[in-house]
């Protein structure tokens, strides 16, 4: 009997930003496939008697490759288990959701996307920063520094003259060469930027400053995001520099329907 495999996103980070459903597809699941950036706390919730795999990928190291994932869910799910795929963010914003779908598609296995809070939405809103607002950025960019080889580059010029806020993820240490690319594309120097390191976690650190700015601007542990816009400029500086504290222990949470989904 074939089983079912679930593309869950766990968030940026804070476990409290788990959603219902992905809490109770890991609490029922009997084999877990996880990102490195998922938090243990997360990871807890997996019950004993599953399999678990990290099949993460970080900072272009790479443990496993796409299509030994590819294979291992297809596998697990071909052997009836209820595998939960376990993205950190979102799965469908640069998580690779496109190429695991594709995969599970051409081998006629059942699937199913659970979304997730994508990592710009939990920085922004733990740094206090309005991705829109109006007359200030009625647009939102998301886009990465960090492109596969062989694809083609993006089209800066285009994107930032659309006046929207840019949300630059997987930006690296390569401040002058972000800083450079968004002059050149007609960004005034003096628009504010915000770099804000390990969102939602009790890691994080942020830092606002400029584009002028940026190239000397402190280089923090990845993950980190890259904020860029008028927006910027809103952004409270009191709430912008306190910690990110979760008080909730999700493991302890026994309100959640523990029936298993179909």
């Amino acid at each position: 009997m074939t089983g079912k495999v679930y593309l869950v996103g766990a968030g940026p980070g804070d476990p409290e930003l788990l959603t219902l459903k992905a809490m109770r597809l890991l609490r029922t699941a009997d084999a877990v496939l996880h990102d490195d950036l998922v938090a243990p706390e997360i990871l807890q919730l997996i019950p004993p008697t599953a399999q678990v795999h990290n099949v993460g990928k970080r900072c272009g190291t790479k443990k496993i490759r796409q299509e030994e994932i590819n294979f291992l869910m297809i596998a697990l799910a071909d052997s009836g288990l209820r595998v939960v795929r376990l993205k950190s963010g979102d799965p469908l914003i640069f998580g690779r959701a496109g190429e695991e779908i594709e995969a599970l598609r051409a081998a006629n296995i059942p699937y199913e996307v659970v979304p997730g809070v994508t990592s710009a939405l939990g920085a922004a809103a733990a740094s206090a920063i309005p991705l829109t607002r109006r007359r200030a950025s009625s647009a939102l960019v998301f886009i990465t520094a960090h492109r596969a080889e062989g694809s083609e580059a993006a089209d800066w010029a285009r994107l930032a003259g659309s006046g929207a806020t840019l949300v630059i993820y997987m930006p690296g240490q390569n401040y002058p060469e972000i800083a450079g690319k968004l002059k050149a594309a007609g960004v005034s120097a003096d628009t504010p930027c915000a770099i804000v390191s390990q969102a939602t976690t009790r890691n994080q650190r942020a830092h606002l400053t400029t584009i002028a700015e940026l190239s000397s601007a402190p280089r923090f542990p990845s993950p980190t995001l890259l904020m860029v816009g008028k927006v910027v400029r809103f952004a409270d500086p009191v709430s912008f520099a306190q910690p990110f504290i979760t008080a909730v222990d999700v493991t302890a949470d026994t309100t959640v329907n523990e029936e298993p989904i179909p």
